[in-house]
């Protein structure tokens, strides 16, 4: 099982990253951005769009509030401008919230009732979470392939580089 501290290390990665992938995909046009390229969610702006989503349909389980009202399948922000502010106000909501997750709360049953196949499941917390920021990096990987091949090169994107795991280094 993980524990609070995991959450919170999570968290600011998630937070750098999408800084980091966010500050590269503005190099790019809108055009570029929309295009399809044959990834799952279509494009690059596809694929940030279902981040933001599932991120917030995590966050409003975890909740157990519609903090965040999301549908399935939709478009959260057509301009990428407004997509950015609201990853940006979403990473600093899941930072503040790392800080105050128990290891007692990821202890205990989630029931939730799924978007994709509406089966209601009964899940420990904590593998939930678990998967709120495994789906995160799945997805970021599939941007960071998309952005190499548009020639922008994010440069390091593993958990040790993470700044805040600095202090570490020798």
């Amino acid at each position: 099982m993980i524990d609070h501290t995991y959450c919170q290390t999570m968290a600011s990665y998630n937070q750098w990253m999408n800084q980091k992938l966010y500050s590269l995909c503005a190099t790019l046009s809108d055009e570029e951005r929309k295009r399809d390229v044959g990834a799952f969610f279509q494009s690059i702006h596809g694929t940030l769009n279902h981040l933001l989503y599932g991120d917030r349909v995590w966050l409003n389980r975890f909740l157990g509030e519609t903090l965040y009202p999301v549908t399935l399948g939709e478009e959260l922000y057509s301009n990428f401008e407004d997509l950015w502010q609201e990853r940006k106000l979403t990473d600093e909501f899941l930072v503040k919230w790392s800080g105050l997750i128990s290891d007692e709360w990821l202890a205990q049953p989630l029931e939730y009732t799924s978007q994709i196949d509406q089966k209601t499941r009964v899940l420990p917390t904590w593998l939930l979470v678990t998967h709120l920021f495994n789906h995160q990096t799945h997805h970021r990987g599939q941007l960071t392939t998309l952005l190499h091949q548009m020639g922008r090169d994010p440069g390091a994107t593993d958990l040790p580089w993470l700044p805040q795991l600095e202090l570490y280094s020798r």
